[in-house]
């Protein structure tokens, strides 16, 4: 895996400290639930979490928004541990992925 470059926060304007994490995992039971557990066991919230599979269905990708406290870099020094986990990226908290599900979600 690629070194893991110090996590800089670029907060969207109505969204302070808030980042998105992309992965790219394998598609099999299970690797959600690994994913969870690693954020439950250190008590960090998820604000939102979305997964969809991709190369016909043999990887999945997963975007987790998060609050960016502390341990937003042990956290992802951990999912870089883990053997299904092929890739993480940071993404601002404006990211169109959430943007487009929160705009589905509102209520009239």
């Amino acid at each position: 895996m690629p070194p893991i470059e110090p996590v800089k926060l670029s907060p969207a304007p109505d969204k302070p400290n808030k980042a998105v994490l992309e992965l790219t995992v394998n598609n099999h039971p299970g690797v959600m639930s690994h994913i969870c557990s690693l954020f439950s066991h250190r008590v960090y919230n998820m604000d939102g979490i979305l997964c969809m599979p991709v190369k016909d269905g043999q990887m999945s990708k997963i975007w987790i928004r998060i609050n960016g406290n502390g341990q937003l870099e042990q956290i992802v020094k951990q999912l870089q541990k883990l053997e299904d986990v092929h890739a993480v990226r940071y993404h601002n908290a404006g990211h169109e992925i959430f943007i487009a599900l929160e705009d589905s979600f509102k209520v009239i």
